[in-house]
C-alpha cells in the first residue's frame, strides 16, 4: 500500500475492524471505516450480556474514541447507499461521495425468514445487530411468554436472555434433538437434556407454520406443524443467517449466496474485496466451507487481507476449524472435523460423558491411520494452542494420549477427566501401553511463541 492511497472499509464488525487495525500496523495509508449500525466497533458476542444487565453498552466497546484518532483511522457512522466500482466511488445517505483506491466489503449477515404468515407483526424479530438488541429490549418489557423459532446458537442465546428476565420460554426446533444437525447424537442429547432441566420448553421435530396477532398488530400466538398453539407476546427468529449483499446488487460485483471472492478476497470488480460473513469463496480449500460465518474466521479474514494489501500476497488458508459457544450453563468448543453423523467404517472416537450429563469429551480419529480429526468439548476447557497444534501437525491419537494431561485448561480445583479417556484408549488399543510419562503443559509451553522465552526454572 502506498502512503497516499485510501482504503475504505464498509462494516466495523470483527472482520472490518481487524483489517483496519492490521493495515495500520503495516502501512501509513489512509483508512476510513464506515458503519450504519454503530459509531464504533463493539463486541457482538457480548450483546446478550447488555440485555441481561451484566454489562453496559459502553463496557462492550473495546477501544475508546482516542484510539482511532491516535491510529489515524477515520470512523464514520453513516449509511452507504450505492457503490460505483468503475468510478471507485460510493455515496452516503447524506449525499456525500467517498472516493477510494481500495474498497473492502465487510457488511456481515442478516437473518433468514421463511415467509411465515404474520412474520411482519410487532414483537417478531431476529437478533443480529445493535438495533435488534434495542428493539428486543423495548418489545420484551412486561411480556408473559416468549417463543424462539430455531435451534441454533443464536436461539439459545435469546432463550437465556429472556429467562434472565423471568420470562417463560418455548423453543420450536425442527430436529429431534437440539442442534442435531451439528452435534453427534450423544452430545445433542446432553445439550437437549440440559436445556429442559433449565426450564425451557422444547418442542422438537416441529416447525412454525403461522404467527397471529391481535387488533393492535402485536403477536398473540403461534401455530406449529404438529398442531400446537402457543400464546406469546414475543417471537424470536433464529432460523439462520445469510450474507448481507444488498449493496452489491446492480453493480459489477458478482454474487451468489454471498459476495464471490477468490482466495485473495478479490471480488469480480477491480480493487474491491470482501471479508467476513458476507463473503463466499468461489474455490474454497478442500474441507473448508464456501461461506465462513464465525467470529474467529472473520478475524482471520481481516488479518489475511491486511497482509495481502501490503504486498505479502499469500492465498488465505483457514487452518483447523474452531468454534465456541455456550448452551446456558455448558460451555462448548469444537476443533477440526466432528460430523453430526459419522462414518463408523472410517472413524472412531474416544467419548466420555459425565454421569450427570453436564460434561462430555470426544476425540475423533481415523481408524486406519489413527490421525486425530476433531475434538468436541462440553463443560470442559482445553488449551486452544495445544488442540490447534495437534490438528495442524497431524497428530495421531497415540501421540495425543502422550500429551493429554497437558491439554486441560480447567483450574486445579476442577476435577480432570482424562484418565477416563485413557481407559477407553487402552480398551480400543489393547496392544498399546499407557504412556510411561505424561507431558505437562509446563514442558510443552515453549512450542508456542507466547511462552518461548520463559526459562524452565521460573
Amino acid at each position: 500500500m502506498q502512503p497516499g492511497q485510501h482504503v475504505v472499509v464498509i462494516g466495523n464488525g470483527i472482520a472490518g475492524i481487524t483489517l483496519a487495525k492490521q493495515l495500520r500496523a503495516r502501512s501509513s495509508c489512509r483508512i476510513t471505516v464506515i458503519s450504519a449500525e454503530s459509531a464504533t466497533h463493539f463486541s457482538r458476542p457480548a450483546l446478550m450480556y447488555v440485555y441481561m444487565g451484566h454489562m453496559r453498552y459502553q463496557d462492550i466497546i473495546p477501544y475508546a474514541d482516542w484510539y482511532w484518532t491516535k491510529k489515524q483511522i477515520t470512523c464514520l457512522h453513516e449509511l452507504v447507499t450505492t457503490i460505483d466500482p468503475e468510478k471507485k466511488e460510493l455515496k452516503l445517505a447524506n449525499g456525500e461521495p467517498v472516493r477510494y483506491d481500495k474498497l473492502v466489503l465487510a457488511t456481515g449477515s442478516e437473518a433468514v425468514y421463511y415467509n411465515w404468515p404474520g412474520q411482519h407483526l410487532k414483537g417478531v424479530q431476529a437478533l443480529i445487530s445493535l438495533q435488534d438488541l434495542e428493539q428486543m429490549q423495548a418489545q420484551t418489557q412486561n411480556i408473559k411468554q416468549a417463543i424462539i423459532v430455531g435451534g441454533g446458537l443464536i436461539g439459545i442465546e435469546m432463550a437465556e436472555m429472556l429467562q434472565s428476565k423471568g420470562i417463560p420460554v418455548h423453543m420450536i426446533v425442527r430436529d429431534n434433538l437440539y442442534w442435531r444437525n451439528n452435534l453427534p447424537a450423544p452430545e445433542a442429547e446432553l445439550v437437549t437434556t440440559h436445556i429442559r432441566d433449565c426450564g425451557i420448553q422444547l418442542h422438537l421435530s416441529d416447525e412454525l407454520t403461522e404467527i397471529t396477532g391481535d387488533e393492535t398488530g402485536y403477536v398473540q400466538k403461534v401455530k406449529t406443524k404438529n398442531g400446537i398453539e402457543i400464546h406469546c407476546q414475543f417471537v424470536g427468529i433464529a432460523t439462520g443467517v445469510k450474507p448481507q449483499i444488498s449493496l452489491t446488487l446492480n453493480t459489477l460485483i458478482k454474487t451468489d449466496k454471498g459476495i464471490l471472492i477468490n482466495n485473495y478476497f478479490e471480488t469480480s470488480a477491480t480493487d474491491v474485496y470482501a471479508i467476513g460473513d458476507c463473503a463466499q469463496f468461489t474455490d474454497p480449500t478442500p474441507g473448508q466451507a464456501a461461506i465462513e460465518q464465525l467470529w474467529y474466521t472473520g478475524r482471520q479474514h481481516g488479518e489475511a487481507l491486511a497482509a495481502i494489501l501490503c504486498d505479502d500476497r499469500k492465498p488465505y488458508v483457514r487452518g483447523p476449524w474452531f468454534n465456541s459457544a455456550k448452551f446456558l450453563n455448558i460451555e462448548y468448543q469444537t476443533y477440526g472435523f466432528v460430523p453430526s453423523n459419522c462414518d463408523d467404517t472410517r472413524y472412531s472416537s474416544l467419548y466420555w460423558e459425565h454421569p450427570v450429563k453436564t460434561k462430555a469429551i470426544r476425540l475423533l480419529y481415523e481408524k486406519q491411520s489413527g490421525l486425530l480429526k476433531g475434538i468436541n468439548l462440553l463443560g470442559v476447557r482445553y488449551r486452544h494452542d495445544l488442540c490447534h497444534h495437534w490438528l495442524k501437525q497431524n497428530y495421531t491419537i497415540h501421540q495425543v494420549m502422550e500429551e493429554l494431561h497437558a491439554v486441560n485448561f480447567d483450574t486445579e480445583f476442577f476435577q480432570h477427566y482424562e484418565p477416563e479417556l485413557l481407559k477407553q484408549y487402552l480398551q480400543q488399543f489393547p496392544d498399546r501401553n499407557a504412556p510411561e510419562k505424561q507431558h505437562s503443559w509446563w514442558q510443552l509451553r515453549k512450542r508456542f511463541s507466547l511462552f518461548s522465552s520463559i526459562p524452565d526454572n521460573c
